[in-house]
């Protein structure tokens, strides 16, 4: 697939997807461009320091180095750390502690990587640098902690990137315009399936291996013993660091359904069993939350059923996961498709880029899109207020669950509704060393 390099091309390529979508992916999505795009004469120079290293750290280290030159990684796990050196061709500078590849003053830009409960401190570090930041999704561990984001990154002036790629993923945009554009009617109910929490334990305790500085990976959390099984992928199955599928698969599909209504929620009722396994994965099971949102819109989330979005309007519904984008208005869609002048939810698009699908190919564009805005000095589409309104909408159904009952939220001022209780989730405890100040 070529770029699309006009609006009558970008017109053509919608008409002539929109009546096989209701199908699932058109062949077209699939075959777009994989090559290196060409490097503006600016981004040439800006060096990339990738922080976070194990699987998607490592994605996205190769996702910038398409737009910019990495010049040095970091990971506490040396035998993550060494291969994805090995795997640079520059043979960047390699460290254990971020803190030493911010003070790299080739460093331009940071990637992070790393489990969530590292996110805010690493990218308000990297921001007070200096540096432009590209983030993975869940932003961060707390509510307060965005709110810390934001404040920093609007007196730093970085750009700052959240990896929540569905945003540029076009089954996932169309989807979001066509509600806003009132292709549903009025939006009534959307239901998110994200999917099962795992369930697992007790682990054993193990003496720390000699290649992993623990201390370090903990950074925030509670110092407790090494189980193997906290690090890693499956970190994200323990509360101390993540908050499971509801910011997992959450930080994905609520953003691209609160997106869609256009609103924050004002009550959140969750419900969930929480397993009482002694060094044993802490996530809730059976997990369903119900939220309010202004104007009669009502949001469940649940861990059952097929994976994805179903938005319900008074005139039609569509489905869209990452596999499909389907629904009678989609089908709609052959006889008055979707224009340029139709796609209005961000002013900087780029519309010489092909419309991209799938989690390889979406990041080619989500990462683009932050290069872009680097140049400009403009929002991307990930943004940290979008982001951490999203986020906290993720936290809020865990809270609720934890809680055992219903809260009301003042999204005005990002505090529960005469709830001490429910106010006292906002923030977690600190270990020494470690605070996000």
């Amino acid at each position: 697939m070529g770029a699309l390099t006009s609006p009558t091309s970008r017109r053509r390529f919608l008409q002539s997807t929109a009546s096989t979508a209701a199908w699932g992916l058109t062949s077209g999505f699939h075959s777009s461009v994989q090559a290196r795009p060409a490097r503006p004469s600016a981004l040439q120079s800006l060096g990339v320091g990738a922080i976070g290293l194990r699987y998607q750290g490592s994605v996205i280290a190769h996702k910038a180095a398409m737009y910019a030159n990495i010049v040095a990684v970091c990971d506490v796990d040396k035998n993550v750390r060494d291969p994805v050196k090995a795997a640079f061709g520059s043979t960047p500078a390699d460290y254990e502690d971020y803190r030493d590849l911010l003070a790299n003053k080739n460093v331009d830009v940071v990637t992070i990587g790393t489990p969530d409960h590292w996110h805010t401190k690493m990218v308000v570090d990297a921001c007070r640098a200096g540096k432009d930041v590209y983030c993975e999704k869940p932003l961060t561990l707390t509510i307060d902690e965005g709110k810390i984001l934001r404040d920093v990154v609007k007196s730093t002036g970085r750009v700052v990137q959240v990896g929540s790629w569905q945003r540029s993923d076009h089954r996932f945009r169309q989807a979001v315009e066509m509600v806003r554009a009132g292709r549903l009617g009025a939006l009534q109910r959307v239901d998110v399936v994200l999917g099962k929490n795992e369930t697992g334990g007790p682990f054993p305790r193990r003496p720390v291996p000699r290649h992993f500085n623990w201390d370090k990976w903990q950074g925030q959390t509670p110092d407790v013993p090494y189980i193997e099984e906290r690090t890693h992928y499956t970190f994200r199955w323990w509360m101390e660091y993540s908050g499971g599928q509801m910011t997992d698969w959450g930080a994905h599909h609520i953003d691209i359904a609160q997106w869609a209504i256009g609103a924050y929620p004002i009550g959140v009722d969750g419900k969930a069993t929480w397993p009482q396994v002694a060094d044993g994965y802490n996530v809730p099971r059976d997990f369903h939350v119900v939220y309010q949102y202004p104007g009669g819109i009502e949001m469940t989330v649940s861990d059952t059923g097929r994976n994805g979005i179903l938005f319900t309007g008074d005139a039609g519904r569509i489905f869209v996961n990452r596999g499909v984008l389907s629904g009678r208005p989609v089908e709609e869609l052959g006889s008055r498709p979707l224009g340029p002048e139709d796609w209005q939810l961000y002013a900087q698009d780029n519309f010489d880029r092909p419309l991209r699908a799938g989690k390889l190919d979406a990041i080619i564009n989500h990462m683009g899109n932050f290069f872009d805005c680097i140049q400009t000095r403009t929002n991307p589409i990930s943004d940290v207020e979008s982001q951490h309104r999203s986020v906290t909408t993720c936290h809020l159904g865990n809270i609720s669950m934890r809680l055992g009952r219903p809260v009301r939220w003042d999204a005005q001022h990002e505090r529960f509704v005469d709830d001490t209780e429910a106010d006292s989730y906002l923030q977690r405890p600190q270990r020494d060393g470690y605070e996000i100040k």
